[in-house]
């Protein structure tokens, strides 16, 4: 592997900064970076000013900073919140909560309703261990909830890793899909995607559901999951899917130790760089209990909070989350804190 270099923008604040420059297009400016270089066996990382960048990172720092178009319709200027629906009597969260498509139709109505962008709609549950489920039972379990939910104008997200479900829910009013396998699972998904004119959010796993926590290993989390992204948009826009339709989220938690979900979530402005919406989900999700008093799920609130607003500071513009309601009120404190704090 021949060395590459990486631009991670550092210490991103409200405040306008001589000689910085816009993350992502936000209200978020920063003015140093970390200069990564690596060739798949040692990164280096080294923090300098812009001015002292190199000439031939241009590039990708006008990919850092350029605004993002929106996506499905949402701005993406700021932080979106996308709500969980898990159709499924299995998800580690909430599994059989919302099992009942009226249970699910309801809870997404809710979501929207209190605020969300998104509703995130699934019907097989992806947590560690999980076994695939049929793909006529997962249709059988979205399609009602995608339709009624569509029906009343809510903007839903179908997450699946099968094309067949995915063209089952664009059918039935899906605005966007939501694939934890970047189009890599089904062989069928990156034809499907493409003719459905759908935007598509990518994710990072290492491994699959049933084998992705037998001991996951990194030289460097951050550059591979970039590296890993930044391959599957190429393979996207080769199937004629254009970079303006994708979204990429770093995939916490799949395939990844506490550390590695630490590392991510620190570092998550370098993904600006791949030039797409960033989408953070780690709602809930185990690193938060292991980091805190080993709470259940539906405990880990407060962690999912602290870590949506790390996320936010970092420059996400969408956070999938199960709260929906508390999130925003956070996002709406940390903006004004932020704000009056900025010249």
């Amino acid at each position: 592997m021949s060395e590459r270099f990486y631009l991670e923008p550092l210490d991103p604040t409200r405040r306008r900064l001589p000689g910085g420059r816009a993350l992502a297009g936000q209200a978020l400016h920063f003015a140093r970076v970390e200069l990564g270089r690596w060739d798949g066996a040692t990164p280096e990382r080294q923090p300098v000013g812009l001015e002292a960048l190199p000439e031939d990172a241009a590039a990708a720092l006008d990919a850092l900073s350029a605004p993002r178009p929106p996506f499905a319709g949402v701005p993406m200027d700021r932080p979106a919140v996308m709500g969980i629906v898990n159709v499924t009597p299995d998800s580690f969260s909430d599994g059989g909560d919302r099992f009942d498509p009226e249970a699910a139709i309801e809870s997404g109505l809710a979501m929207w309703r209190a605020g969300a962008a998104f509703v995130d709609v699934g019907g097989e549950s992806t947590r560690p261990g999980a076994e695939a489920v049929g793909i006529d039972a997962e249709i059988a379990r979205v399609r009602p909830v995608v339709a009624a939910l569509a029906a009343e104008g809510v903007r839903v997200s179908i997450d699946t890793r099968h094309a067949a479900v995915m063209a089952a829910a664009a059918e039935a009013g899906a605005a966007a899909i939501n694939d934890v396998t970047a189009l890599g699972h089904d062989p069928e998904a990156l034809a499907v995607a493409a003719a459905s004119g759908l935007p598509v959010i990518l994710m990072h796993m290492q491994g699959t559901p049933e084998t992705m926590q037998r001991d996951p290993r990194y030289a460097d989390v951050a550059f591979e999951v970039f590296d890993h992204l930044a391959a599957r948009l190429s393979s996207c826009e080769a199937a004629g899917i254009p970079r303006a339709r994708l979204c990429v989220d770093p995939g916490i938690g799949f395939g990844k130790t506490v550390e590695h979900n630490c590392q991510l979530i620190a570092r998550l402005a370098l993904l600006h760089g791949l030039g797409c919406p960033l989408l953070l989900g780690a709602s809930r999700k185990g690193f938060i209990g292991r980091l805190s008093a080993g709470e259940e799920p539906k405990a880990r609130l407060p962690g999912s909070l602290a870590v949506a607003l790390a996320g936010a500071a970092r420059g996400a513009q969408i956070l999938r989350v199960h709260d929906v309601p508390e999130t925003l009120q956070a996002l709406a404190v940390q903006q004004a804190l932020d704000a009056a704090a900025a010249p």
